[in-house]
């Protein structure tokens, strides 16, 4: 072990190969592309950001269940209405293929759209001010989600693709300010233990780098990329 002052004289050169240029990017990014077009069609913005937010739940979802067996530890999964259930691998098993099937529906449900915004969005479990799918007042009429039928593959990248379109008729322009991701999640029971259904479950989160407009009679279309080898 070294300490105190013998650290400072610890020669250590980084191997040359690490400053590889086309090796310094990251292996995975997310992108989130918002086009919006006006009551005619015409395309009046295009949005194009980083997106880096994976929520607590999505996180804690990943964490294998070996460990949390073995740790004798458990995830708590709080679904958007602030409801929570525990994930522990002594009385529940696993997460159902996606499904849209009555005895597995775990699936994505909707990219939600909001006009609030949150300071620390990993720890967001429902966007701070949804707006509410509809024709009323402050609402946008949501389309149904849509996913990449397979991966993409692009040289050395692949990508897959979750978009979805918004349209305004509420009579008045609606800004928004943050995006969602929301599944459907159930846990699969074994050993006799009972299924649980969570609910809908925020997993990723971004708050706009700008707020985006959509007059009256346009529409928004939102396209979430994640990539690998970008």
């Amino acid at each position: 072990m070294i300490i105190g002052e013998n650290t400072n004289n610890f020669d250590i050169k980084m191997p040359g190969d690490a400053y590889y240029a086309q090796k310094d990017l990251p292996t995975f990014n997310a992108y989130i592309t918002i086009v919006v077009k006006d009551s005619n069609g015409n395309i009046i913005n295009i949005h194009r950001q980083r997106s880096h937010s994976p929520t607590k739940n999505f996180i804690g979802l990943l964490i294998p269940v070996y460990y949390l067996n073995s740790n004798n530890l458990s995830v708590a999964i709080v679904n958007v209405t602030g409801e929570s259930t525990t994930f522990s691998p002594s009385t529940l098993n696993g997460i159902s293929y996606p499904s849209n099937q009555e005895n597995s529906p775990s699936y994505l449900v909707m990219i939600q759209v909001g006009s609030g915004s949150q300071p620390n969005p990993a720890s967001a479990t429902s966007l701070a001010s949804p707006i509410a799918n509809g024709t009323s007042s402050g609402q946008l009429l949501y389309g149904t989600p849509s996913i990449s039928a397979s991966i993409m593959v692009s040289g050395s990248s692949a990508y897959f693709t979750i978009s979805q379109a918004f349209a305004n008729q509420s009579g008045a322009t609606i800004d928004v300010t943050e995006v969602g991701i929301v599944i459907q999640l159930y846990l699969v029971s074994y050993n006799g233990h009972p299924n649980s259904n969570c609910g809908q479950v925020l997993v990723w989160y971004d708050v706009l780098s700008s707020a985006l407009s959509i007059p009256n009679g346009g529409t928004l279309v939102i396209y979430y990329t994640f990539m690998v080898n970008p």
